[in-house]
């Protein structure tokens, strides 16, 4: 039984070659020896005049940087205070400081600089401001109201202009005002 098994596994390996050369003489009379596509773009290709190639820039002269740690200060030691200011001074001040306890109006979430004036309104003898915020919500104002980061208080709302004071921080402990204005923008072009 065994010889017999063998003999078949025998005969179909035998026929595994035969079965090769026939499908290898197939595939050779399928190939096509026309190139002449690939010549005739090699050959315009060759026609074409060859270009000049630039030459590398001169290289720019880099003065090298000498370092002097004798000038600086040492970066793990803390600063020393130069001008010095005492509490009882720094405290006073010039008498300017901000109201902290008072409740924050919603246009002082956003930097000065995101608010824009897009119009007046005139209600009841009083001039409102309208401003818009980087988030498209318009809001309506008048002197006394507040907007931006730094305490800024509305002294005047005119046509072209809203006019508010700013408080903000000089020397450590200490404030200052600072004037400051939103100019009317032209909504149509943005």
């Amino acid at each position: 039984m065994r010889n017999y098994k063998l003999l078949l596994l025998h005969r179909k390996a035998g026929n595994v070659p035969i079965i090769c050369t026939i499908f290898l003489a197939l595939l050779a009379g399928c190939s096509d020896n026309n190139f002449s596509d690939l010549h005739q773009y090699i050959a315009d290709v060759k026609l074409k005049p060859k270009g000049t190639i630039k030459g590398l820039p001169e290289p720019k002269v880099i003065i090298p940087f000498e370092f002097k740690p004798e000038d600086l200060r040492d970066p793990f030691k803390p600063l020393k205070p130069t001008g010095v200011i005492g509490e009882q001074e720094a405290a006073a001040g010039s008498g300017i400081k901000p109201d902290t306890s008072r409740r924050k109006e919603e246009l002082e979430a956003f930097p000065i600089e995101t608010l824009k004036m897009i119009g007046t309104v005139d209600m009841k003898s009083t001039l409102w401001g309208l401003v818009k915020s980087s988030d498209d919500t318009v809001y309506r104002v008048k002197a006394g109201n507040y907007m931006g980061q730094n305490y800024g208080k509305i002294i005047r709302v005119s046509v072209d202009k809203i006019e508010l004071m700013e408080i903000v921080p000089d020397k450590p402990g200490t404030w200052r005002e600072q004037q400051m204005s939103v100019m009317l923008t032209d909504e149509k072009g943005g």
